[in-house]
């Protein structure tokens, strides 16, 4: 049995935009995922809402996704594959971040994966980077706007062009989520369940190709 980590932030938890809740494990793109890969693989997930690449947020330092994901791998070891997909809530107006440096801090998480399994494990996983789906047009009538504006939309259509250096770079999968899927019209940041089940389509096809 193969295992698969998908972390990643809200868009892996499942947050779900009509209501503010957690879709249920069915229709969350993690446990779709599950469901096509079948007995064959393990799908852990670690969706966590507002983590970074490796920004400490001001009021929750503790969402930045370099300071748990070595525990993280060490607690779900071994690993055979690492489906990463950060870099949204880097967008956010507080840190003041390119598309580049979010790109940066994602290759950061990759260096991490790489060297902490290969001490830990014996082996390095391979390595899926998601580009994230693209900030919604309607961001500003979102619920999230003051954390998020404008400018978010086109950083991060400058996502795929980054993310793709640094899988290129790394040995990593590239895969750009926004050819498949966008953010809901309510809030323009989290996915429709429709979007889960596209996600978790592709993905499918991804991993079964590894």
């Amino acid at each position: 049995m193969k295992s698969v980590l998908c972390y990643g932030d809200s868009n892996t938890y499942g947050f779900n935009p009509d209501n503010g809740l957690r879709y249920p494990e069915h229709v969350r793109w993690t446990g779709r995922l599950q469901a096509l890969l079948g007995d064959d693989y393990r799908v852990i997930e670690e969706g966590c809402n507002g983590r970074t690449t490796v920004f400490d947020d001001p009021l929750e330092g503790w969402k930045n996704g370099l300071g748990y994901l070595r525990p993280c791998l060490n607690s779900h070891k071994p690993v055979d594959i690492v489906i990463l997909m950060l870099g949204s809530n880097d967008l956010k107006e507080t840190f003041h971040a390119s598309a580049e440096q979010i790109a940066d801090g994602a290759e950061s998480l990759v260096d991490v994966i790489r060297t902490f399994t290969r001490e830990k494990q014996g082996f390095e996983p391979r390595i899926i980077l998601v580009s994230p789906p693209e900030i919604g047009e309607g961001i500003r009538t979102s619920a999230f706007y003051g954390a998020f504006f404008e400018n978010a939309i086109e950083r991060s259509r400058e996502f795929p062009r980054w993310y793709q250096k640094v899988a290129e770079e790394h040995g990593c999968t590239f895969f750009n989520a926004a050819e498949y899927i966008r953010a809901s019209e309510t809030d323009s940041l989290h996915l429709t369940a429709e979007g889960h089940a596209k996600l978790a389509e592709e993905l499918c096809r991804v991993v079964r190709s590894l």
